[in-house]
């Protein structure tokens, strides 16, 4: 593999089939050129498998430097896990109990739970505000439907994980609580004008900069904004996030395999523009063969375009900057000893009385 092959797969993070590593991952893993693997129920057998899969995706790594290893683990109904781990109610319900300490521990009960399996990044929190009823993908998963609920349970939320061990990844970037269309299957979009967006959809966003390691995308057209999906914006992603909000985190792409932009986009090409756009980490959960394709294409579009290797270094310095926070977080303590932590026991008890 050569430098820039090894430098366009350190701004990618892959998913995959069955319950292990394929080969291309365990190759990519061991030459160091994948920034991280994400995991859904699909990789999990039990929480013994999993320990082990995430440990043959770990072998390899630099210590100073870790793989991400992510997960899509906010509770609810966007779980990848249920038992042993502790079953966390949707964001809104925990929100609803107006207990900022008890927000702040459910995400450090589940972040040292999942850290002790392994993971080191939770796709969590939500920072959508749900003021759209018939939304068919966010709804009960944010926090709330005003913008200082959001904020409180959010921060409270991500502080949890923090303390568990755990980087959080704020979502979705700049807004999808208002949309009416699922981007899984679609392409929404947004006809707020700017002050509304302000005053409700970017005022979360705003209020985690500096936070929040981590923010990811939205495959949403803001009107107000621009007239392609915000994840492929250089106004939405370089503009507005860094130079207005001033963000200056790792910005991961919502999986450029959902229709939103697969649609209108083959990966190699969305992947390309997201990085123009100014987004730091490419996810793909599960097309492997898609991800190698995607590696080539930013490694010969480097090659090609001196511009483009200084913003794909950019996105890279990005990426290992976050990879390093791991190394700062709490480090991991056995599962056993996490499942039956006191707090989990009291937590699990105070959720019962909420439910």
């Amino acid at each position: 593999m050569n430098e820039l092959e090894q430098l366009a797969g350190r701004v990618i993070v892959c998913g995959f089939s069955g319950v292990e590593a394929p080969p291309d991952i365990r190759s990519w893993l061991a030459d160091e050129s994948v920034a991280g693997v994400i995991l859904f129920k699909r990789n999990i057998d039990d929480v013994q498998q999993a320990a082990e899969l995430i440990t043959s995706c770990t072998r390899t790594e630099d210590p100073s430097l870790p793989v991400l290893i992510c997960v899509d683990q906010e509770g609810g109904r966007v779980a990848r896990f249920g038992d042993p781990i502790i079953k966390l109610p949707a964001m809104r319900k925990l929100a609803e109990a107006a207990d900022l300490e008890l927000t702040t521990t459910a995400g450090a009960v589940l972040a040292r739970q999942l850290r002790a399996l392994g993971f080191n990044l939770d796709f969590a929190p939500v920072l959508d505000v749900d003021t759209n009823p018939r939304n068919p993908v966010i709804g009960d998963r944010a926090f709330g439907s005003t913008p200082q609920v959001v904020i409180d349970h959010s921060l409270a939320f991500a502080n949890g994980l923090h303390i568990g061990g755990v980087l959080s990844c704020g979502k979705h970037f700049p807004g999808h609580g208002d949309t009416d269309v699922d981007s899984h299957l679609a392409l929404p979009i947004l006809r707020h004008d700017r002050a509304r967006l302000e005053e409700v959809e970017l005022y979360p966003f705003r209020a985690a900069v500096g936070r929040l390691p981590a923010l990811m995308t939205a495959h949403v057209i803001f009107d107000a904004l621009d007239s392609v999906p915000a994840t492929i914006s250089r106004r939405v992603i370089a503009e507005l996030l860094r130079d207005d909000l001033g963000y200056d985190g790792a910005v991961f792409t919502d999986d450029l395999e959902m229709n939103a932009v697969s649609t209108l986009y083959p990966i190699e090409e969305s992947g390309l523009l997201a990085i123009e756009a100014g987004c730091d980490i490419l996810l793909i959960c599960s097309d492997v063969e898609g991800a190698g394709r995607l590696r080539e294409a930013l490694a010969g579009e480097a090659g090609r375009h001196q511009a483009f290797r200084r913003r794909l270094e950019e996105a890279r310095s990005r990426a290992d900057a976050l990879r390093r926070r791991v190394t700062t977080l709490s480090p991991p303590i056995p599962l056993e000893n996490a499942l039956s932590h006191p707090e989990a026991r009291a937590l699990e008890e105070r959720l019962q009385r909420l439910a």
